[in-house]
């Protein structure tokens, strides 16, 4: 399991992927940080993935953002479970 990747729910729909960088950035070198989107409609579907160059950072990251509250909204983050095929 990659303990780098970072799930981060329940975003504010203004959130985009570099607002979303940002908001992680103080934690630790980023390699990707993603805004999932509906693929008809292209809005946020209000989840997103944060991934860390490293191990330490991620986990940091994870617990001081896990609850915050961002634009009234409080983020659920937690390390990301590996996508399950269908």
């Amino acid at each position: 399991m990659d303990n780098r990747k970072l799930y981060v729910g329940n975003l504010p729909w203004a959130i985009n992927n570099q607002s979303l960088f940002d908001m992680f950035a103080p934690y630790g070198a980023i390699i990707e940080a993603i805004v999932i989107s509906d693929r008809a409609t292209g809005r946020s579907k209000g989840f997103g993935f944060v991934t860390f160059e490293n191990d330490s950072d991620a986990e940091r990251a994870a617990a001081e953002m896990h609850d915050k509250e961002v634009n009234g909204r409080k983020l659920v983050v937690n390390v990301a479970r590996p996508r399950v095929a269908q």
